[in-house]
């Protein structure tokens, strides 16, 4: 059983907690989170880059020479793949699609595992409820100075709370999303995960969602 440590809303800690073992399991498959990290960066591609065929570049209506009695080699098109400027034979095309998908099981195996691993760095750690009425960046900062969260900071919120995304959107390195909606990607992306301690109450959901 992995435990974590316990901080208020300021950033002063109060102890431990044990982590629920039906998302902190110990369980690490690092074939399953590869496959998991690798279809997540491949559905971030958006196949924008895109080259000309020789029925796209411009010009090349006319041969450049006539077929015979020159003594070169007979061209048809200044815009054939050969010529400089010509048209590209077998470059990337706009229409190309690198989506890939996951069965379900996987990726809840892959965020399992992502979990654990993290647990392991005891870089797992859980907060009190964020009750932010504005948008206060000094706030947020304060609570990561006083944890000590190093690297990139994943802030796990006990549903959506539009102010701590607003208080955190500037500061570089901190990702902020609602508990179960993170990704295997998102928690192994970040050096510290931070948790407020209500939303582990649907840590058995999260699991399997």
């Amino acid at each position: 059983m992995f435990k974590a440590p316990v901080f208020t809303a300021a950033g002063e800690r109060k102890g431990e907690q044990e982590l629920p073992e039906a998302l902190f399991d110990g369980t690490v498959n690092e074939p399953t989170l590869w496959q998991a990290v690798k279809a997540y960066l491949a559905n971030q591609r958006q196949a924008t880059a895109s080259t000309k065929t020789r029925s796209t570049v411009s010009g090349g209506n006319s041969k450049p020479w006539r077929q015979k009695g020159t003594g070169r080699a007979r061209q048809g098109s200044t815009r054939a793949p050969h010529w400089r400027g010509g048209g590209n034979v077998f470059g990337p095309r706009a229409n190309r699609n690198f989506h890939q998908d996951l069965p379900k099981k996987v990726r809840w195996l892959a965020r399992r595992s992502a979990y654990n691993a993290r647990a392991q760095d005891g870089a797992v750690f859980v907060v009190e409820p964020l009750a932010i009425e504005k948008p206060k960046t000094k706030q947020i900062v304060a609570l990561l100075e006083n944890c000590g969260a190093n690297g990139n900071v994943l802030l796990l919120t006990d549903g959506h709370k539009p102010m701590v995304y607003l208080s955190s959107r500037n500061l570089p390195g901190v990702e902020v999303r609602p508990f179960g909606q993170e990704s295997a990607y998102d928690v192994l992306w970040a050096d510290t995960v931070i948790v407020e301690a209500p939303a582990l109450e649907r840590a058995g959901e999260v699991a399997h969602a």
